[in-house]
């Protein structure tokens, strides 16, 4: 299983033994037989490392906006965090689907309703893209400049950490949509608000 898939997890494949044997194994003990024929688990790396000309344009980005109070109330952060009932099933965002799915019928209805808006987004290639920046024009939505490699300065970005470390806690995964939906709700509405206010 764990050769096959890559991306499987020490649990699932523990699940998967105990309802196929209806013996009980660790996830440790996965792990462990795992490392012994050679195969062990790699975290992505997290960040891309900042060059001397991205760091020039982050410092430049937060002077231009370091005096910002109000017009900071007129922004609308984003973010695309997915949420899977297993693990992350690899899945990239099409341009096109980015369009249709998520600025047209979410971000430009919710956009229409304030009265002034800057829309934040950082710089994923879905977001960049000739016909996406052709969307923003042909509804005049006004777009933050956002320095590369510049996810950490999302507001939303680091609000939507704080709820997955809290689902990661969670002992009992949902097992329907429904529940995993209930229990991001739970989370983020868990997150004090002390927190909130640092970021």
């Amino acid at each position: 299983m764990a050769v096959t898939d890559r991306s499987v997890t020490s649990r699932t494949i523990a699940q998967h033994i105990e309802s196929v044997t209806h013996h009980s194994v660790s996830a440790r003990t996965i792990r462990r037989r795992l490392q012994h024929i050679g195969l062990s688990s790699r975290r992505p790396l997290l960040c891309l490392p900042l060059t001397q000309n991205h760091r020039r344009l982050r410092s430049q980005w937060g002077d231009e906006r370091r005096k910002w109070a109000a017009e900071w109330n007129e922004v609308v952060f984003t973010d695309e965090s997915r949420i899977c009932l297993q693990h992350h099933d690899g899945r990239i965002r099409r341009v096109t689907l980015y369009i249709y799915k998520v600025l047209e019928h979410v971000v430009l209805p919710y956009l229409q309703g304030l009265a002034t808006a800057i829309f934040q987004q950082y710089n994923a290639r879905p977001h960049v893209a000739r016909i996406v920046k052709r969307f923003f024009v042909n509804h005049q939505i006004e777009l933050i400049p956002w320095p590369a490699h510049s996810l950490d300065l999302s507001l939303i970005e680091n609000m939507c950490s704080m709820v997955a470390q809290r689902l990661s806690q969670i002992t009992h995964p949902a097992a329907t949509p429904d529940q995993l939906w209930q229990l991001a709700e739970a989370a983020w509405s868990a997150v004090p608000q002390e927190h909130i206010q640092s970021l």
